[in-house]
């Protein structure tokens, strides 16, 4: 059989010839030659192609269906069944390769070549714009974002050393160390010497040199109206808790000190302890003449020493 290749046009139409198909046997002269065509029994019921018999031993092949597209299928397949009108019949069958090709207006080949048209087999048009879109709605997103970041105000920049903040001071006492640090210095800011120093007031000169050495800052104020006597215990004990008031260097409120004898340190050495006075009625006191004038108004109270009038408080 002759034209073993076909064509077919991507704009071909339902019923449009493609090819004219013939056949020669050798063994007979050309006037004395007829044969018979048509599809091969596999392809009767084919859905794209046709074969039509001429009766001159020649056959067409016609379309029987239109829209062709190399992006669908680029190579179809038709097998042709040929037989003799001789006794016996001899037959024969050849497969006819139709392309799929596009072509112009009048039906002239531009191209054959599938690969320029063809997409990946997993990706079809469809997917391939939304991959398109996809891209585009990125880069968009992104140079919106660059324009953005761009156009924003920036935030004023201030120098470290303008910023205010507080000073966080770590203590490892609670209540000390302001000495380390020069934001809070209570000796340069507050001095209780000057503080008294105030017309009308003046250092006291009352008291012995040992009670002055305790409260020589106190002011006069504190034990004006005290007199002679059991009084002089009541200003003393002002005295030392105005000193304790205005002493910058006193213990903080929420410190709390530890005392391991009550009166540890002193010359008489520890006054006892706490429930000793179960006991006062078998303990002799005549050793409080010794301690001199200072303990004398306690010699007075354990009754070593004779008072002509009780005394007061």
């Amino acid at each position: 059989m002759h034209y073993l290749e076909a064509y077919v046009c991507e704009n071909a139409k339902a019923g449009q010839l493609i090819q004219t198909v013939t056949a020669v046997d050798p063994d007979e002269p050309l006037g004395g030659q007829h044969f018979y065509y048509s599809l091969a029994p596999e392809a009767a019921n084919n859905p794209n192609f046709t074969l039509r018999d001429n009766q001159d031993n020649t056959a067409w092949i016609l379309t029987r269906r239109g829209g062709w597209s190399q992006q669908d299928q680029t190579v179809f397949y038709l097998p042709i069944f040929i037989s003799d009108g001789e006794q016996p019949v001899q037959t024969s069958t050849s497969t006819l390769t139709i392309r799929v090709c596009s072509c112009d207006q009048e039906g002239n080949v531009m191209s054959c070549n599938a690969e320029a048209y063809s997409l990946p087999a997993s990706l079809s048009r469809g997917a391939l714009i939304a991959i398109l879109a996809c891209i585009f709605v990125l880069l968009v997103m992104i140079l919106l974002m660059l324009s953005l970041r761009t156009h924003r105000k920036k935030p004023y920049l201030c120098d470290e050393e303008e910023n205010v903040h507080e000073n966080i001071v770590r203590y490892d006492d609670e209540g000390g160390g302001e000495e380390d640090t020069e934001a809070f210095d209570i000796g340069a800011m507050w001095n209780p010497r000057e503080a008294h120093h105030h017309p009308g007031g003046k250092m006291r000169q009352d008291m012995l040199p040992e009670i002055e050495s305790l409260s020589r800052y106190v002011p006069q104020a504190c034990v004006m109206g005290c007199g002679s006597g059991d009084s002089n215990v009541h200003g003393y004990v002002l005295a030392k808790l105005l000193e304790a008031d205005v002493d910058p260097c006193a213990p903080p409120y929420d410190s709390l000190q530890t005392y391991a004898y009550e009166g540890e340190g002193s010359v008489a050495e520890s006054l006892s302890s706490l429930q000793s006075g179960g006991s006062n009625a078998d303990h002799e006191y005549d050793y409080l003449n010794d301690w001199g004038p200072r303990f004398k108004k306690l010699a007075e109270m354990y009754g070593v020493l004779e008072t002509n009038s009780p005394p007061t408080w």
